[in-house]
């Protein structure tokens, strides 16, 4: 669009942008995406991948000549310097909860004009937490839920994880380490203090592998767990529930909320 105010010539360096301008259908301004990005899937055949997590392309993202970069967390630090100091703008989001996302799609539609799309794709989000929450309100029984981001060392569910499983259903086994932002203050010593906590489900989303419950099962002492005694461990895939976009608060939401119903209602 000749003349339009807003960017572009966008590079999104995680998937959550890249999801929400696609819903949004702003994707005609994205140029670069993340090689992580699976949502939508059309978006990995339509846009050049320029960057992980934690590197990126610089000379690669420069040669599309971005009007804006987007990125998330202090994990992108490194990248967003580089790209600052080749005269790029750069936006990193920091939320880190289920109104951080809700939030960040607002700001992010504001930031390309498309405002009034943005609040109702938020709207649609809040409409569909409530309607979980309603179907929550039906069942029996909650469980005490332990979710796993990583096994060697273990590390638990960050924030909004932790709140999606209360949506969902369940009570978040490590609610106390679901509110520090970084990985390495979720990291548990062993697993003696989840077998203390005896969590009903086990949900495992071992960041970009896959979930292996037979190892989880052969710790030490994790045999009295009863989510272990009665089978329920269930991997969530990294990503409907690890990024912190709309993916966490529709297919993610769903997935936990079904694997948690099942529970209640045996």
């Amino acid at each position: 669009m000749p003349g339009d105010a807003y960017p572009q010539r966008i590079v999104c360096l995680t998937e959550e942008p890249t999801e929400v301008l696609y819903a949004l259908g702003e994707d005609h301004r994205i140029v670069g995406i993340s090689g992580f990005t699976v949502r939508p899937p059309r978006a990995r055949k339509e846009k050049p991948k320029v960057s992980a997590f934690t590197s990126a392309k610089i000379g690669e993202i420069l040669k599309l000549e971005p009007d804006l970069a987007i990125g998330f967390s202090d994990i992108q630090a490194d990248i967003a310097r580089e790209l600052i100091k080749a005269g790029v703008e750069v936006w990193i989001s920091n939320h880190r909860s289920v109104d951080g996302i809700l939030a960040y799609i607002r700001r992010l539609g504001a930031m390309v004009g498309a405002y009034e799309k943005a609040e109702a794709y938020a709207q649609r989000a809040e409409r569909h937490i409530a309607d979980i929450r309603a179907a929550v309100a039906q069942l029996p029984r909650r469980p005490k839920v332990y979710f796993e981001e990583w096994d060697e060392p273990i590390i638990t569910g960050i924030r909004w994880v932790a709140e999606i499983i209360g949506i969902a259903g369940g009570d978040d086994c490590f609610p106390e380490l679901a509110r520090e932002p970084l990985a390495k203050q979720r990291i548990l010593a062993n697993g003696d203090e989840v077998v203390r906590r005896a969590p009903d489900i086990i949900l495992g989303s071992w960041c970009g592998k896959r979930f292996r419950p037979e190892r989880v099962v052969a710790r030490p002492g994790w045999d009295t767990i009863p989510a272990v005694r009665h089978g329920d461990l269930h991997e969530i895939k990294s990503p409907i529930i690890l990024q912190p976009g709309p993916a966490a608060l529709f297919d993610g939401l769903d997935e936990i909320h079904r694997i948690i119903a099942d529970w209640a209602l045996r």
